[in-house]
């Protein structure tokens, strides 16, 4: 078999690396659940936006602006509710829980998709490191806040990636969390998603040592060329353009796994799992390290709470 007819079959979960969120989600009545789904506004989200609510959800649409938001929402022939979410703006965070928690939302599922990736130059945001702050901080900020809203049997769905293998060998770097000693784009993003991995992790741990219903999973997208990419250098975006036909995935096959996580009854039995091509995957060895998890867990707290 070719290393392209690998890629391109299905595994366990009877879907794979060419399943779109489309397939992944047919047969599925979700009308009567709601979900929240950040950056709705372009790519994955968008994507992931117009299959949930063409099949019968209502999605809470969120995006950096309120032009954007509506934009999102007015491209969709479903229920879509929008809502301004900026992951760098803790103000708009609190915002936009408070909106859901002032209506009594309940939440069937939060999918984690906005993000940003390899910035050339080192940024702060708060003190931290821009893509960790936002990729990560932000998402921490929404979801915690969000947990009484989540429905008994509700899912968390956290964007991470394959990039996550890029993380620094010592894992999270909670001594320099502002890159103050060492900046690469990519390194710099592999901690963020590496912690987004942690995120899921310990968030799924916590839900099944409480005996709740609910469930978390952190997915790889695939590689994909969307706007997330916008900041990457000419000499990458020009390569990927020429090996996109063979092997970048389409958006909608980029947004399958996400979709698949929030609504496929057979996900439930792998809470705090890892996912590519909608099938449990396996990601790097520290980030299924509990005490890991657990002290970003602790440190992402104390961060939030210094928050203005």
């Amino acid at each position: 078999m070719s290393l392209f007819s690998l890629i391109k079959s299905n595994g366990p979960s009877g879907f794979g690396y060419g399943s779109t969120a489309e397939d992944v989600t047919a047969g599925r009545d979700l009308r009567g659940k709601n979900i929240l789904v950040t950056g709705t506004n372009s790519g994955l989200g968008a994507e992931t936006l117009r299959v949930l609510t063409l099949r019968g959800a209502h999605v809470f649409a969120t995006a950096r602006d309120e032009t954007k938001a509506n934009a999102a929402c007015q491209g969709v022939q479903g229920e879509a509710t929008p809502l301004v979410l900026d992951l760098e703006s803790p103000p708009t965070v609190r915002t936009c829980v408070d909106t859901l928690r002032h209506d009594n939302t309940r939440l069937d599922a939060i999918i984690c998709n906005a993000g940003i990736m390899a910035l050339p130059k080192r940024e702060l945001a708060f003190g931290l490191e821009r893509q960790f702050f936002t990729n990560h901080i932000g998402h921490f900020m929404l979801v915690t806040g969000l947990l009484e809203q989540l429905a008994d049997d509700g899912r968390v769905v956290i964007l991470s990636s394959a990039a996550h293998t890029g993380a620094p060998k010592s894992g999270i770097e909670f001594d320099d969390l502002a890159a103050e000693r060492k900046y690469s784009a990519w390194r710099a993003y592999g901690q963020s998603k590496l912690a987004n991995l942690l995120f899921a992790k310990e968030l799924g741990r916590r839900f099944s040592s409480s005996g709740a219903a609910k469930t978390a999973y952190a997915v790889h997208p695939g590689v994909i060329q969307t706007n997330l990419g916008r900041h990457m250098n000419g000499a990458m975006n020009f390569a990927l353009g020429l090996v996109g036909p063979l092997f970048l995935k389409s958006i909608p096959q980029g947004a399958a796994t996400q979709c698949y996580c929030a609504t496929h009854p057979d996900a439930v039995a792998h809470s705090g799992s890892y996912f590519a091509d909608s099938n449990v995957a396996k990601p790097r060895a520290d980030a299924e390290d509990p005490q890991l998890a657990r002290k970003l867990w602790e440190r992402s707290e104390e961060i939030v709470a210094g928050l203005p």
